[in-house]
C-alpha cells in the first residue's frame, strides 16, 4: 500500500488555523489533499489531526482521518518525524502496512500532482531512503550578513567577499511540499537531510514556505500570478 500523510495540527500561532483557513477560494488544506489525490499514487490519502474542525473540512476534501493524533503529539514542538512514525505504525497495527509513504505539507498551495509522481519514481529508482523537493535560494548565502545588538554589519563568511557570484557554490533548501520515504524510514525516523534522500528540483516561483502573515500574502500575490497566467504552474518540472 501508498499511503500519503498530511500532517496537520489545529493550534498554529503565527497564523491561527491556518490549514483550514481560506485561501484563493478554498481550505488551505484542500490543495495538498487534491493534489495527493489527483497525483494517482497513492491507496490512501489520510490526515493526521487532534482536531474535529480540521477532521471535518479534510474529509469533505476528499481524505480520511481514521485515527486522531494523540495529545503528545500536538503541542508546538512536535517534530513531524514522530508524527509520521505515528501514522504509519496505525495502519501496521490496522493490518494495512504501508511499502512507501509521503508527507505532504498541509501549507503547501503550490503542489503539483506531477511532482508527487516524479517523487515516487525517483524514490523507487534509487533506492533510497526518501525523495523530497528542494530549491535554490534567491540570492547566494555566502553573502549573508550578520547585525550585532549595536548596528554593526559584518559577514558570516568574510573570504567570500572578492568571490564572483556566479563562482559561488549553489546552495538549496527544502521547498516544503512533501517527502517520499519507505515505511521503513519513517519507522525508523531516520533523518530526511542526509545522503540517503534523492532531491528533486523545483523553480522558486513555486516555493513559499507558510508561517507568518507575510508569507501568507506573498502566497496569495503568487497564486493570484499564476492564476492570471503569468507564470504557468506546470513550467519547471522537477529533475
Amino acid at each position: 500500500m501508498r499511503l500519503a500523510v498530511i500532517p496537520a495540527r489545529g493550534g498554529s500561532k503565527r497564523i491561527p488555523r491556518k490549514n483550514i483557513r481560506q485561501f484563493a477560494g478554498k481550505p488551505m488544506i484542500a490543495w495538498s489533499i487534491e493534489a495527493a489525490l489527483a497525483s494517482g499514487c497513492f491507496d490512501r490519502v489520510v490526515v493526521s489531526t487532534e482536531d474535529d474542525e480540521i477532521a471535518a473540512v479534510a474529509e469533505a476534501a476528499g481524505a480520511s482521518v481514521p485515527f486522531r493524533r494523540p495529545p503528545e503529539l500536538a503541542h508546538d514542538h512536535a517534530g513531524t518525524m514522530p508524527v509520521m512514525r505515528h501514522a504509519v505504525d496505525w495502519f501496521v497495527g490496522a493490518g494495512e502496512a504501508p511499502s512507501h509513504v509521503c508527507c505532504v505539507l498541509a501549507t503547501a498551495p503550490f503542489l503539483r500532482a506531477g511532482d508527487l509522481r516524479v517523487g515516487l519514481q525517483a524514490l523507487l529508482d534509487s533506492g533510497r531512503d526518501y525523495a523530497f523537493t528542494v530549491t535554490t535560494f534567491a540570492f547566494p548565502i555566502q553573502r549573508a550578513l550578520r547585525i550585532d545588538g549595536e548596528g554593526r554589519i559584518s559577514m558570516f563568511s568574510p573570504e567570500k567577499y572578492a568571490v564572483r557570484s556566479q563562482d559561488l557554490e549553489p546552495t538549496y533548501h527544502d521547498a516544503a511540499h512533501f517527502y517520499w520515504g519507505t515505511a521503513a524510514a519513517w519507522r525508523a525516523e531516520r533523518p530526511v537531510y542526509s545522503e540517503h534522500s534523492v532531491p528533486l528540483f523545483v523553480p522558486r516561483h513555486l516555493v513559499q514556505d507558510i508561517d507568518t502573515p507575510e508569507d501568507w500574502e506573498r502566497a496569495e500575490w503568487m497564486r493570484a500570478q499564476l492564476a492570471a497566467g503569468r507564470r504557468s504552474p506546470d513550467e519547471g518540472a522537477p529533475t
